[in-house]
């Protein structure tokens, strides 16, 4: 039998009867009082998640500018200090190993996907031979809370030394949170305004507590992903993956042709595009899952990720179709053998934000 990891905040869940599951190895907390329930905390007011499962690299040295060029497919030269941007990691053949937000806040951080950290650092590491940099492992050191809804800053900002109201999006700085030094990023994976709180590992059980006294409702992994799902944020091993390009996945804009050689770069521009990556609106009362099979006037497609939009009170889902498949045409669905009628529409579904921000501002 595998054990599964456990987060600093295990206990602290376990306690709040939360329901637990095995999340990429770790045991997590997937809802406490309900899906939809907290799902709508973080739409309207404010709620914090446990992702402390996620990894940290830190990259340092006199070439760890160059090492990161040749590694990611974002420009670093965007990165100065203090800032963050997402970014991916490609294969040779320009497939995605991972996405992932690079951070400055002094040297040079990268936040990887849970599933993907044993992977994302074995990748790295043999990168980095060629280059004069040094490579650190830091996920134990660090407790990761994500801190979003409309209603964070004002909730967050008593608790800290620094000015949140002065600190834009897709930024980092040190501070201090209920007496404890932590970092605080203004970035999140739920399409709503909000901060990544990294925190030492022995500092996560009182960092967690004084935000929910001041009125965060903790929620779990269940919500994070209806949530990231309306806002079209896609999914690593679902949206993403070594099989999926980051142009079939509609990620060009994190994918910088202009900025000299890195990894996958010539297979990416010598790729044709067999399918793309959109957004489906069920016409008909029904909930689209990943694998579905999707049958359109160009030839199939696969949902990629389905969900029930509590925002939106409809089914929704992300797609790989034929790039002949427009805005507006009408699909059909194979949900457990009836097909069902969907509409294509643009990601995202849901947009806090007047326009997509992918950290480069």
């Amino acid at each position: 039998m595998t054990t599964l990891s456990k987060t600093p905040l295990h206990q602290v869940h376990v306690d709040l009867g939360a329901r637990m599951v095995d999340f990429a190895g770790w045991h997590m907390p997937i809802q406490y009082a309900g899906l939809i329930e907290e799902h709508q905390v973080v739409r309207t007011e404010a709620g914090v998640f446990d992702v402390s499962h996620m990894g940290e690299f830190t990259v340092s040295g006199v070439e760890a500018f160059e090492f990161l060029q040749f590694a990611l497919t974002n420009n670093v030269a965007k990165v100065r200090k203090g800032r963050a941007q997402y970014t991916l990691m490609c294969s040779e053949s320009g497939g995605v190993i991972d996405d992932a937000v690079l951070y400055r806040p002094d040297d040079y951080m990268l936040v990887v996907n849970a599933a993907n950290v044993e992977t994302d650092w074995e990748w790295l590491s043999s990168l980095a031979t060629d280059f004069d940099v040094q490579l650190t492992n830091r996920s134990e050191e660090y407790a990761l809370l994500a801190a979003q809804g409309p209603k964070a800053e004002a909730l967050l900002n008593p608790l800290c030394d620094l000015d949140l109201t002065r600190l834009r999006r897709w930024r980092i700085r040190a501070a201090t949170l209920d007496g404890r030094g932590v970092l605080m990023a203004r970035t999140g994976y739920t399409g709503e305004d909000g901060f990544e709180v990294f925190t030492a590992s022995y500092d996560a059980v009182r960092v967690w507590g004084a935000l929910t006294a001041v009125g965060f409702t903790p929620v779990g992994l269940g919500a994070r992903n209806t949530l990231r799902l309306e806002a079209g944020m896609p999914l690593h091993g679902q949206d993403i993956s070594p099989e999926i390009s980051s142009l079939e996945a509609g990620l060009s804009g994190v994918v910088d042709m202009n900025k000299g050689d890195f990894v996958g770069r010539s297979a990416l521009q010598a790729a044709a595009g067999s399918r793309v990556l959109r957004g489906l609106w069920m016409v008909d009362r029904a909930i689209p899952r990943e694998h579905c099979l999707v049958r359109t006037e160009a030839g199939p497609g696969m949902v990629t990720s389905g969900t029930y939009s509590p925002t939106l009170k409809v089914g929704i889902a992300m797609a790989l179709l034929p790039p002949a498949v427009e805005i507006g045409d009408l699909v059909s669905v194979d949900i457990r053998g009836r097909q069902r009628e969907a509409l294509v529409v643009e990601l995202p579904f849901y947009n806090r934000f007047s326009k997509p921000d992918a950290g480069d501002s």
